[in-house]
């Protein structure tokens, strides 16, 4: 085997690896995904990486207003 044949057969067992992972990926359960999205928020979280978004403050505050509002107008009927 020549060196390019060897780096098409390597080249051609990361894909096979990659096609696994990725269908492994796919058919993961929704439980087994939601620990790894906390584990990451976590790491994230610990080495502080997380930033407050102050335009997020503003937006559950006008939803709040909007929200007043709503309950305390009559039905539209």
């Amino acid at each position: 085997m020549t060196l390019k044949d060897d780096l098409r057969a390597y080249q051609a067992r990361w894909e096979a690896v990659e096609a696994i992972q990725s269908e492994e990926r796919r058919t993961a359960p929704l439980e087994l995904r939601w620990r790894q999205l906390n584990a990451a928020y976590g790491i994230a979280k610990s080495l502080g990486w997380l930033r407050p978004d102050p335009s997020e403050a503003g937006v559950f505050e006008r939803w709040a207003k909007l929200k007043e509002k709503a309950v305390s107008q009559p039905p539209i009927l």
